[in-house]
């Protein structure tokens, strides 16, 4: 089948570099670009939209929390008015580039604490689906498996790509282990690779504690910010092919 492999990018902003983006993107699938909030300025949300224009490369907005202090990664909570403007502002910051450059933002995946936040608080994640919906309810919805947001996506009728991590453990319940957990996000390339083909090849992610849950999943996604990206990124692209199925954008898989 076809499998979307995607990384988080344009993370970097003012004298701060942050990830190999120009050789992610050669082996990346679907990007998500960060918006300017968590991360990122205009300057490189450009630069980075128009690399993955030239590798044929799709794009997403990655909007999160306005914290750039914290990478946007600690939790908060915002009234809906508020947190419905910081997504539209971000989602139309890329947006803009995009028509510009033309190549098309084409989904939309959020970033940190407000996806880890939305996947257990069905409320919140009501409000970041009915942000895009209203923005652009032709946009592919980019959500964990098994998780609230994924839910509120596609009862509001858009259409969503399920993700998995290579590069993250998981709960029984099907969310990822707390960052604050030891050995939650994995570094050594040998245990990505294992990870990985376990879930390629029985659809379905092993849990930290042994638990083995059957999912569908559409894209997975590689960290591009620890020192072993690049071997990650590659080692799952390498997974991907061995276990028969066509690397391939978001839009080429979610249709209609």
């Amino acid at each position: 089948m076809k499998i979307n492999l995607n990384a988080d990018m344009a993370e970097s902003w003012g004298p701060y570099t942050i990830g190999a983006d120009a050789e992610l993107l050669k082996i990346v699938s679907s990007a998500n670009i960060a918006c300017g909030a968590h991360a990122g300025e205009p300057r490189i949300m450009d630069a980075t939209l128009r690399a993955a224009q030239e590798m044929g490369v799709s794009v997403g907005a990655h909007p999160g929390y306005p914290d750039l202090k914290n990478f946007g990664r600690v939790q908060m909570v915002l009234p809906p008015e508020v947190l419905r403007a910081e997504l539209w502002a971000q989602m139309g910051a890329l947006v803009a580039i995009g028509k510009v450059r033309g190549w098309p933002v084409t989904h939309v995946k959020p970033h940190g604490a407000l996806n880890n936040q939305a996947c257990n608080d069905p409320v919140l994640a009501r409000a970041i689906v009915e942000a895009i919906a209203d923005y652009d309810s032709d946009l592919i919805l980019l959500a964990p498996i098994l998780s609230h947001l994924a839910d509120a996506g596609r009862d509001a009728g858009l259409r969503v790509a399920l993700e998995v991590f290579a590069d993250r453990t998981y709960e029984p319940d099907g969310q990822l282990t707390p960052r604050s957990i030891s050995g939650a996000v994995m570094h050594v390339v040998g245990v990505v690779r294992q990870h990985l083909s376990n879930m390629l090849e029985n659809g379905a992610i092993l849990c930290r504690d042994g638990t083995c849950i059957e999912t569908e999943f559409h894209s997975i996604c590689v960290h591009g910010d620890g020192p072993a990206a690049l071997a990650i990124a590659e080692a799952a692209k390498k997974c991907i092919s061995r276990a028969g199925h066509v690397l391939s954008t978001l839009p080429e898989i979610i249709s209609g």
